[in-house]
C-alpha cells in the first residue's frame, strides 16, 4: 500500500473509494481537483434556471452528498426532492449522516446502470463517469437524457484527455505542479497516479460531447475548464 495523501492508502491499479476513504474524501478531492468548490458554486448558480416547484434533482455518484448541501441552501422552490446515487456504501452512510435532518433528501446505494430514474429537471454527474467502464457510459448518458423533462439540464463534469500526446504531456505536468502547490508530496502524487491505472479512464472533450450527442442532446456548452478538468451544461 502507498500513501496518496489525507491518510488514504492505495495499491497499484487498485484505487477504491472504500476502506475509510469517505472520512477524508471531501478534503482530499478538494485538494486534488482544480476548481472543485468553484464547480459546486457554478452548479448551484445554474440550478436557479432548472429547479422548479416539485422538481426531482439527481446527483449521480454523489459521494458524501456535499453538492446537496449547497443546492439545499440555494433553492427556495417548494417540494423539491434531491436523490443521490452511489454504489459505495461508505459514501452513502456519510451522505445520509450529513443530511439526516433533511426530509427531502434521499440516497440510493446502487449502480446507476441498475437504477430506474424518475423524471427529473436537473441531473448532475460530478467527476463520476470517468470511473465507470467506458462500455457503460453511453448507456448511462442515454438513461439521463431519457429521464430529463423537456428543458431539463444535465451537468457533466469530467477529467478530460488532451487531443494529442504533446498536449497531454503539458496537461500532465501542469496537473503535477498543481498538486505539489496543494501540499501533496511527490511520492503521494506518484502513488495516486499508479493506483488509478485502469480505474480512471477519461475521455477527451470531443469524446464527452459525442456521448451527449448520441444520447440526443443538441444544446450544450462548456461552463468551466481548468487545463484537463471540464464541466459541461447540456439542455434537453
Amino acid at each position: 500500500m502507498t500513501k496518496v495523501g489525507d491518510s488514504i492508502d492505495a495499491d497499484n491499479a487498485d484505487w477504491t473509494f472504500t476502506g475509510g476513504v469517505s472520512k477524508t474524501f471531501d478534503s482530499h478531492v478538494s485538494r486534488s481537483v482544480p476548481l472543485y468548490k468553484e464547480g459546486h458554486e457554478i452548479i448551484t448558480q445554474l440550478s436557479d434556471y432548472f429547479i422548479k416547484d416539485n422538481s426531482v434533482v439527481y446527483d449521480v455518484g454523489c459521494s458524501t452528498g456535499e453538492l446537496f448541501t449547497h443546492l439545499l441552501a440555494r433553492t427556495n422552490k417548494k417540494h423539491v426532492r434531491f436523490i443521490g446515487i452511489d454504489q459505495i456504501s461508505e459514501m452513502i452512510d456519510a451522505a445520509q449522516k450529513k443530511h439526516q435532518n433533511s426530509d427531502n433528501v434521499n440516497f440510493v446505494n446502487d449502480d446507476i446502470v441498475d437504477v430506474e430514474l424518475e423524471s427529473a429537471d436537473l441531473i448532475v454527474s460530478y467527476y463520476t463517469l470517468q470511473f465507470i467502464a467506458p462500455r457503460y457510459r453511453q448507456v448511462i448518458v442515454d438513461k439521463i437524457y431519457q429521464s430529463l423533462n423537456w428543458g431539463g439540464a444535465f451537468l457533466l463534469f469530467e477529467k478530460v484527455r488532451a487531443p494529442d500526446a504533446r498536449f497531454q504531456d503539458i496537461m500532465t505536468e501542469l496537473y503535477v505542479d498543481y498538486k505539489l502547490n496543494n501540499d501533496f508530496e511527490p511520492m503521494e502524487i506518484f502513488g495516486k497516479t499508479r493506483s488509478l491505472k485502469g480505474v480512471l479512464e477519461p475521455f477527451s472533450t470531443a469524446g464527452n460531447i459525442d456521448l451527449m450527442k448520441r444520447a440526443g442532446f443538441v444544446d450544450f456548452m462548456s461552463v468551466i475548464k481548468y487545463v484537463n478538468f471540464e464541466g459541461f451544461l447540456a439542455i434537453k
